[in-house]
């Protein structure tokens, strides 16, 4: 059959027949009464859009007359001939592509930035995807590409087109669009108004060469030290009163540094703009106070939490920086080696149990939690964390901050978190016997649990959980298993120099008599003469075996579980540690300093 070059009632007719979809009689019946029906249906929308106080429908198309036929498909055993079918049939001839539309998977951004709303209506046709720079549209009419060429010079795009139903382009027209519209207006009539639910506020900072000497001193001071703390990728800056002098500090690669010293007049100024920035009370100067900030810098949102505490001299101040490129990795370029990681990726894919990571503070636990959340972040996941504070704001998770000034804390969260249908749950920390006991009764009951412990090692934390009151056989019920952590400075590749070890470092490092060659940083203008720039993990991993679990009781000795450990397989954080030296990675100094 030659395909049509237009779509009407007898050649779609003549197209279906040709597809084997109705017979030679439905083929002539829709030719004979199209006309009519196509009459009687446009009265009824037309009436019903009245109704509705809505605008009316300009035409009705040759798959919308035919689907109103409700004929069955030939040889189909009770399949009818709906507009989506048709439509399918239609894409098929033309060799067309043929989309049906799922609103879930459509971005509202790319629906409505794309094609203007009157001509999208008028025309039928919807932004649907974006790929590399091509838009994909979706038409009701296969033949109406000089339209699509028409929008693609106009607007300067590259589209490709689909084809799906009418009736599925209308809908996702009228409900991005409307509440496209729908939201711009709230957003104009309360563009004034204080978001207080919003547990940030956001602050874009001026461009260095945008800081005038006419601004404000203080603000300009403040936001300069921003600036170079975020350009020094810093982890920390802190700012401290000292008795004639008030001292700014910066911690980087987990070391703390020098940065600035300040006249003490300034002291107070300073601290009062960062906290009205973190929306914190100025006038309380006698407790402590957390606060949070959200920052904007280069184009890239950072999060800034904001505690103070007073000391001899004034108000000290600790702005704690979360680089969402430092805090969200990719597991694999976190600095596990691959047996650990095929292990901690086996742990978090269990529907249910308990997974701990440990480590003192500043190891990097949260970098770990935050970037195994996001890898399982997804529409079917309902994640849901309880942190005490809240470190950084993410969509994708559901926060929930304890306060415990109005009695708000783990425990009463996880008695009723578990209403919240959550499929993983994520507590900040297991500090005591109740948070633990409902640890495990949320793995119990088949969700998946991640939370940390201050111990040195992996198997210590069993020896944790047991002197917190949790009963051995809950913890063999629960347990998946455990990483314990740390972070060790990289060389700085500048300055890097090959050196042998000595004989007494290789005997600390029971590394035996063979020579051995390590490497470190000289020290240069690229390390601030430090010769380590940027750090790396080194892990743990305690796989929860058959045999382990067995020897877990109320009178475990540690000892004999790190023995158990190690013969299935344990890899310590000091083996870890020495293999990363010995490939380059890091050094002798920064071996001993991590691991004792």
């Amino acid at each position: 059959m030659t395909v049509p070059r237009r779509l009407t009632l007898e050649n779609l007719a003549q197209l279906l027949e040709h597809r084997g979809l109705i017979t030679p009689q439905q083929s002539s019946e829709i030719t004979t009464k199209g006309k009519a029906q196509e009459s009687r249906l446009f009265a009824s929308l037309q009436s019903g859009a009245a109704r509705r106080g809505q605008h009316g429908v300009d035409s009705i198309t040759p798959m919308e007359v035919i689907a109103s036929f409700n004929l069955e498909i030939k040889g189909s055993a009770g399949k009818y001939l709906t507009e989506d079918a048709i439509t399918e049939a239609l894409a098929a001839a033309v060799s067309m592509p043929y989309l049906k539309i799922d609103p879930l998977k459509l971005s509202l951004d790319v629906v409505t930035a794309h094609i203007p709303r009157p001509f999208a209506l008028k025309n039928q046709i919807v932004a649907v995807g974006e790929t590399d720079g091509v838009i994909t549209v979706a038409v009701a009419d296969p033949f109406n590409a000089a339209i699509v060429n028409e929008l693609a010079e106009a607007r300067r795009l590259d589209i490709r087109r689909v084809l799906s139903s009418k009736g599925d382009i209308l809908k996702i027209l009228r409900e991005f669009y409307g509440f496209r519209a729908s939201v711009v207006a709230a957003e104009s009539e309360s563009s004034a108004a204080v978001d207080l639910g919003n547990l940030e506020q956001l602050f874009k900072l001026k461009g260095q060469q945008e800081v005038e000497s006419s601004d404000k001193h203080v603000v300009s001071a403040v936001d300069f030290l921003l600036q170079y703390a975020f350009d020094q990728r810093a982890s920390d800056i802190h700012i401290e009163p000292k008795r004639e002098k008030s001292l700014i500090r910066f911690r980087l690669d987990g070391v703390m540094h020098n940065i600035h010293n300040i006249p003490k007049q300034l002291h107070a100024p300073i601290i009062s703009r960062i906290k009205l920035m973190a929306r914190m009370d100025l006038a309380e100067k006698r407790r402590p106070q957390d606060g949070r900030i959200k920052a904007n810098f280069k184009s890239k949102d950072i999060e800034l939490r904001v505690s103070t505490v007073p000391v001899a001299f004034g108000e000290k101040v600790v702005i704690r920086i979360f680089d969402p490129d430092i805090l969200l990795q990719d597991l694999d370029s976190m600095g596990f080696y691959p047996r650990e990681l095929a292990l901690y990726n086996s742990f978090i894919r269990r529907p249910n149990g308990i997974i701990l990571v440990t480590g003192p503070t500043g190891s990097g636990k949260t970098t770990t939690l935050y970037s195994t959340l996001r890898s399982l972040s997804s529409p079917e996941v309902n994640i849901v964390t309880v942190e005490d504070p809240i470190e950084m704001v993410m969509e994708e998770f559901n926060q929930i901050g304890v306060q415990q000034a109005i009695g708000v804390g783990f425990d009463t969260i996880l008695r009723n978190i578990l209403r919240q249908d959550p499929d993983v749950i994520m507590i900040g920390e297991i500090r005591d016997r109740e948070t633990a006991e409902n640890a495990v009764q949320a793995a119990l009951t088949g969700h998946l649990v991640l939370s940390t412990l201050h111990t040195n090692d992996s198997v210590s934390s069993i020896v944790r959980l047991l002197d917190l009151g949790v009963p051995s056989f809950l913890i063999s019920a629960t347990l998946v298993g455990i990483i314990a952590q740390r972070l060790v400075r990289k060389i700085c590749p500048h300055c890097r120099q090959e050196r042998e070890l000595t004989h007494d470092e290789r005997d600390y490092l029971q590394l035996g008599r063979k020579p051995r060659m390590v490497w470190e940083g000289e020290g240069c203008k690229e390390c601030r003469g430090t010769g380590y720039k940027g750090r790396t993990g080194i892990f743990e991993v305690l796989e929860m075996t058959d045999r382990f679990k067995a020897r877990i009781t109320a009178s475990a000795d540690l000892a004999d579980l790190m023995v158990l450990a190690r013969e299935d397989g344990l890899v310590s954080l000091r083996q870890a540690a020495i293999r990363k030296m010995l490939e380059g990675a890091t050094t002798y100094a920064e071996v001993v300093a991590m691991t004792g």
